[in-house]
């Protein structure tokens, strides 16, 4: 059964990470907001050296050592630690979260569609003695939210059995510290066969500094600004065989796709935690700055008794609390090996319109300071809208929950 209770681990973790947040995090969030493609090199080393410590090798969860074949999979709590600690990280600021090293979406994708060797060739490394990025390159100009448009190709060169890639990739997350400020890597997301659609395509492991891929632009954002996104262009850059995720026969019933497909059932609860720190830290500073002037939220009172701002207040800590169980109940399926793809669109679709709710609430609510720069108000409000984009929009998540709950098809229910 689903407990909703922290563990001790989760609440010793709750209680390192909320120093870091608040007296690290917090004070510097500013600054790297208005200096955007600066890189907070201070935190970034400071964080690998307090998870080696405490003995996180990734935000990503490493490869469990086998049980046996007979065996049913140890569960664990991993990616509910997971989802504390980036909620509680981006609660101090959710651009400096995505600038934490050992971890990534590229990390991602190789747990949930690597093999046993490549688990341990990509995910090993990340807790050595220097910080190092991963990133995961999907999008191009043609291809935003329908994947199966990829048209970057992978050809096999059966002379030196490696992968030749070509394409242009867009909006990749972290790619800049990722393939060039660190030796992390970035996945590339690429078709053997246009014509095959998404059974055609498959992810490839393209390691920092490897000849043909190329980091072209760096963007200037709304939010999350001390994060870097990047594009990539690879003109014949050359991967070794055994750095593709997944299967290279192309058939309707290949798993390559799928596989890759996978890592978003991992990765978005991961984004709706994040998005739900954001709402938290908007939310309380709400509530001190009414505190402030003297505004008391009266809990317990018929809704019809209460002011407007303390309706308001409630109505958003409902938002809240509900959407968070709801990124609990994903997270607590992963960790239990059961298949989750409803419940992690549905947390991310519902975290990504609560924060954005919510912050724009909070700073309605105080009118002209919480417009200003006075406060952080502003600043999470720019922040919270990419968690409704990245990772899948509220609209592709809203027809994966759909198809999921009234057993269509994608070409069903477009």
């Amino acid at each position: 059964m689903i407990s909703f209770e922290k563990s001790k681990a989760v609440k010793e973790m709750q209680h390192v990470i909320g120093t870091v947040a608040e007296n690290m995090m917090r004070p510097k969030a500013r600054y790297f907001d208005d200096n955007e493609g600066e890189i907070p090199w201070d935190f970034i080393n400071f964080m690998h050296k307090a998870m080696k410590n405490l003995g996180a090798a990734t935000l990503v969860p490493q490869p469990e050592p086998s049980n046996g074949d007979n065996k049913k999979p140890k569960t664990t709590q991993v990616y509910q630690v997971m989802a504390y600690t980036i909620e509680m990280l981006s609660y101090g600021d959710p651009g400096l979260y995505l600038c934490t090293p050992r971890g990534g979406l590229g990390s991602a994708a190789v747990q949930a569609a690597g093999t046993p060797e490549q688990k341990k060739k990509f995910l090993s490394n990340l807790g050595g003695e220097t910080p190092i990025f991963t990133a995961m390159a999907i999008t191009e100009a043609q291809a935003g939210s329908d994947n199966s448009a990829i048209i970057a190709r992978a050809e096999l060169d059966e002379e030196t059995n490696e992968w030749v890639l070509n394409g242009e990739k867009i909006f990749i997350t972290g790619g800049h510290k990722a393939f060039i400020d660190t030796k992390g890597y970035i996945v590339v997301w690429a078709t053997l066969d246009p014509e095959a659609r998404r059974a055609g395509i498959r992810s490839f492991v393209v390691e920092a500094g490897t000849p043909g891929a190329e980091i072209t632009k760096k963007e200037k954002k709304l939010g999350i600004r001390a994060s870097d996104t990047v594009s990539m262009t690879l003109t014949d850059c050359r991967v070794p065989f055994e750095n593709m995720l997944g299967s290279p026969k192309i058939e309707r019933s290949t798993t390559g796709f799928k596989g890759a497909m996978e890592t978003f059932n991992v990765t978005r609860p991961l984004v709706a935690a994040s998005a739900l720190g954001i709402a938290r830290a908007a939310l309380e500073e709400l509530k001190r700055v009414l505190g402030e002037d003297g505004v008391e939220i009266r809990y317990g009172l018929p809704r019809q008794k209460m002011t407007n701002i303390e309706r308001e207040v409630i109505d958003m800590e409902r938002m809240l609390r509900s959407s968070w169980l709801l990124c609990i109940k994903a997270v607590w399926l992963s960790d239990n090996k059961q298949p989750n793809s409803l419940e992690a669109a549905m947390s991310k679709l519902h975290a990504g319109e609560v924060v954005t709710k919510i912050t724009q609430k909070a700073v309605e609510i105080l009118g002209p300071i919480g417009y200003s720069r006075e406060l952080l108000l502003e600043k999470w409000l720019r922040d919270a809208k990419i968690n409704d984009i990245f990772e899948g929009t509220g609209q592709i998540n809203r027809l994966i929950a759909a198809r999921k709950l009234l057993g269509y098809s994608g070409k069903d229910l477009r």
